[in-house]
């Protein structure tokens, strides 16, 4: 019998992917969870594993190709016959169960259904990462009772997670959901025609692709939802700065490389447990703020392809010489589009630093549904009125451009210029910044 193999449901609002490489061919044989093609999502590079063990009959698609979830890719043989079309066989004899009428809703929230690709035999290899498993053996959890959320019924670290914190939780009453009032039709503006560029002119057209149109798709959610304000102020970096000289060869020596981004990941993560208002989400329709209680923080990081945000976990429990070289690792991977779904998921606050690319001030944009964003430029030599000995004196300092934007339905600009001086504090003084170490 033929099996159809369609893209799986690939998690986090993904709807469609990039066919990016064929990895097998038509007549080949394949093992349940061998790599079969290669895709680019807005997000990463990911390879999609086999469903079944069979034959490849015929794939449908080809590099290039841009599909989305639930389109066929392949078609399966297991060594049998293919069936036969539908009006060639009689009912009575169809192998395949027919689909049952539509339920009538009964006011209970319904679980989302498991992708064709991601359901396994009972018994069967649950596909899951080495770490995946260790952890699962860690919190004594049984794969197999795991729904996932991976590519291909990947059960990923957070299904395993998640199902343990829900098995802990005690069993509640489920009410049916009340009926929602139809939102308020807001005034808006319909966007006009694009004129005919040609008139004056030859132009080239870019399709617009993954990594380009997320970015394109989470700003306009980002400037749209949210309302931003900035706070900008200076860091002196001077004496991080020799701190940094003092001790990078030692971290390179580790596989690491010591950045300004790595102590400002520390240094956040300081301030977010300060003012754990940052570390939050608003949830608009249920009227309230989610205050995380991990610290899980993204890093901005250029690309061929564009900007992506992968993330760096449990800042708060990691030392600067495993920052430097998990940051380190991490941003190599993110630029040659070998980091995982799973590493760019799960973020609560995000960094972006433009100094590298010789950036001053500038306003970043909420990585929504975060509810801040620090940016950082370029540091630079200025001259600097400070208290001496004789009084004021002009001095040469390493001066460093920073500037949160938060969202003003969740934050004020008083709570800004708490946090930033939290930063500050931290970052003009490495003693400060070894207090706050692990």
């Amino acid at each position: 019998m033929a099996k159809e193999f369609k893209l799986p449901d690939l998690g986090e609002g993904i709807h469609e992917a990039e066919v990016l490489s064929i990895l097998v061919s038509t007549g080949q044989e394949v093992k349940e969870g061998d790599p079969i093609l290669e895709v680019e999502t807005d997000k990463a590079a990911v390879e999609i594993p086999s469903p079944y063990t069979g034959t490849i009959q015929k794939i449908m698609v080809k590099p290039g190709d841009t599909v989305k979830v639930n389109d066929v890719l392949m078609i399966f043989s297991n060594g049998e016959e293919a069936a036969a079309p539908e009006e060639e066989k009689p009912p009575e004899k169809r192998e395949e169960p027919v689909t049952p009428e539509k339920e009538k809703p009964t006011g209970k929230r319904e679980e989302h259904p498991v992708p064709e690709a991601a359901v396994r035999r009972k018994g069967g290899p649950v596909p899951a990462s080495p770490a995946t498993r260790r952890l699962a053996r860690e919190l004594g959890v049984d794969l197999q009772s795991v729904t996932p959320s991976g590519p291909a019924g990947l059960v990923t670290a957070d299904d395993v997670r998640a199902f343990a914190k829900k098995a802990a939780e005690p069993a509640e009453a489920v009410e049916p959901a009340a009926e929602k009032p139809a939102p308020e039709q807001l005034v808006s503006v319909a966007v006009p025609a694009l004129p005919d560029f040609t008139k004056w002119g030859p132009v080239q057209r870019i399709p617009v692709r993954s990594i380009r149109k997320a970015t394109a798709r989470q700003m306009t959610i980002a400037w749209t939802q949210i309302p931003h304000v900035h706070s900008q102020n200076m860091i002196d970096m001077t004496e991080l700065e020799a701190f940094r000289r003092r001790h990078k060869a030692e971290i390179e020596a580790k596989g690491g490389k010591l950045t300004v981004t790595v102590f400002a990941l520390k240094a956040v993560a300081t301030a977010l447990k300060t003012y754990p208002n940052f570390n939050a989400t608003l949830d608009t329709e249920a009227g309230e703020i989610i205050i995380k209680n991990y610290f899980h923080i993204g890093v901005a990081t250029n690309t061929d392809e564009g900007l992506i945000v992968p993330v760096i976990r449990d800042v708060d429990r990691k030392s600067i010489t495993e920052l430097a070289v998990e940051l380190n690792d991490l941003v190599q991977r993110t630029r040659n589009r070998k980091a995982t779904l799973e590493e760019m998921q799960g973020g609560t606050f995000t960094i972006t630093n433009v100094g590298p690319m010789g950036g001053g001030f500038f306003g970043p944009i909420i990585n929504y549904p975060q509810v801040a964003i620090l940016g950082m430029g370029s540091a630079t030599m200025q001259p600097v009125v400070r208290q001496g000995d004789k009084g004021h004196e002009i001095v040469p300092r390493l001066m460093m451009p920073i500037v949160i934007t938060i969202d003003h339905r969740v934050l004020d600009g008083a709570d800004a210029m708490r946090f930033m001086k939290v930063l500050i504090d931290i970052l003009e003084d490495p003693d400060a910044l070894l207090m706050n170490m692990i």
